[in-house]
C-alpha cells in the first residue's frame, strides 16, 4: 500500500512538472528585455489592485491596444514599456476610472523583431531578436554553415545598404565590426559557393564546390573527380552558360594540358567539364544537362559507359 501511494505521489509530481502554466500579467516570465514595442507584440498590463484591468493584450497591426473599460485605444508602437505605462495611467485618470493608478507594462512576446537566416545554413529559419544578438549568434541559431557555404554573408535591413561580410574573416578574425549587432528586421543570407560539374570518363563524376574563389581549372577539377579512367579522350569540352541562358562549347586540349604543353584552362561556376570516351561518340549538351538534371551523380557515372 505504501509503495502504491509513493508511486502515485511521484507520478503526480512528474506530471505537475510537465504542465506549463499560461503566462499571466503577474508572471515573471513575461518580463523580456525592453525594446521599442512593435505591431503584433504581446504585452502584459498589470494595474495594481484592479484585476479587471490587468490582462495580456496583443498590439494591433496599426499599433494600438485596447484595455477593458477604457473608451479610447492607446497607441504603443515605437514606445518603450515605461512610456506605455504613463499613457495608460493618463488615460485611466482622464476617463475617471482610477485615481493615482499604479501600472506595470512588460513585453510577454516579441513578434515585431524577426531575423531571417537563409541560404547555406543547416536550419534556415526566422526567429525573434530577444536580448543582445550578433551575426555569429544568428548563424549558430540556424545550425551553422553547410559545406556549400560560399565566401560571403549578406546582411540587409529595410532602407539601408546591404552589408557584405566575408565568411573566412568573420570566423577567423577577432574584428567585432564583422560580427555585426542585430536588432531585428534583418535578412541574413549565406551565399552558396558556386559549383562546377565534371562528367564523362573520370573516376568520380559529379558536382564540386568552388570554395574560396569564383573559379578553378581543368586540372583542379580532374583532381576533385579523382582522375581520368583508362579510356579517355585527348579532347575535352567545357560548356559555359551565357547571359541569355544558352551554353557555349569551349574545346579543351586535354592531352596537351596533361603533358604541360598547353596552359591550364579556367573553370567557373556552373560550367560543365565533359571528357568523352575516346572510342565513342560525343554527347550533345542537351543530353548532358538532362543527365545532370534528372540523374545526379549516378547519371553522370552512367555517361562513362554510354
Amino acid at each position: 500500500m505504501k509503495t502504491s501511494i509513493l508511486y502515485l505521489c511521484v507520478a503526480f509530481c512528474c506530471c505537475a512538472q510537465q504542465v506549463k502554466p499560461l503566462p499571466t500579467p503577474d508572471s515573471p516570465l513575461t518580463n523580456l528585455p525592453a525594446y521599442k514595442i512593435g505591431s503584433d507584440d504581446l504585452l502584459s498590463v498589470s494595474v495594481y489592485d484592479a484585476p479587471e484591468l490587468s490582462k495580456m493584450v496583443r498590439v494591433s497591426s496599426d499599433g494600438y491596444v485596447r484595455l477593458p473599460m477604457l473608451k479610447s485605444r492607446i497607441k504603443v508602437v515605437g514606445a518603450m514599456p515605461a512610456q506605455v505605462e504613463g499613457a495608460i495611467i493618463e488615460e485611466l485618470e482622464r476617463e475617471e476610472i482610477l485615481v493615482g493608478p499604479v501600472v506595470t507594462v512588460t513585453v510577454a512576446e516579441y513578434s515585431s523583431r524577426p531575423i531571417n537566416v537563409a541560404g547555406a545554413v543547416k536550419l534556415p529559419q526566422t526567429f525573434q531578436a530577444i536580448g543582445p544578438m550578433r551575426l555569429l549568434d544568428a548563424i549558430s541559431k540556424a545550425g551553422g554553415l553547410t559545406e556549400f557555404a560560399g565566401s560571403e554573408i549578406l546582411v540587409s535591413r529595410t532602407g539601408e545598404p546591404v552589408q557584405r561580410i566575408p565568411v573566412q574573416a568573420l570566423l577567423e578574425s577577432s574584428d567585432e565590426a564583422l560580427n555585426v549587432p542585430l536588432r531585428g528586421g534583418e535578412e541574413i543570407r549565406v551565399i552558396e559557393a558556386g559549383k562546377a560539374f565534371v562528367v564523362g570518363n573520370v573516376k568520380k563524376p559529379g558536382s564540386f564546390v568552388l570554395r574560396d574563389s569564383k573559379q578553378s581549372t581543368v586540372l583542379q577539377m580532374l583532381a576533385l573527380a579523382e582522375g581520368l579512367t583508362p579510356f579517355n579522350s585527348k579532347q575535352a569540352y567545357i560548356y559555359r552558360r551565357g547571359s541569355d541562358g544558352t551554353r557555349t562549347e569551349i574545346p579543351v586540349e586535354l592531352d596537351q594540358i596533361l603533358r604541360r604543353k598547353h596552359p591550364d584552362v579556367a573553370v567557373v561556376a556552373d560550367d560543365i567539364l565533359y571528357i568523352p570516351e575516346s572510342r565513342g561518340r560525343k554527347l550533345g549538351i542537351a543530353a548532358l544537362e538532362k543527365v545532370l538534371l534528372f540523374g545526379g551523380t549516378a547519371g553522370a557515372t552512367a555517361l562513362i559507359y554510354h
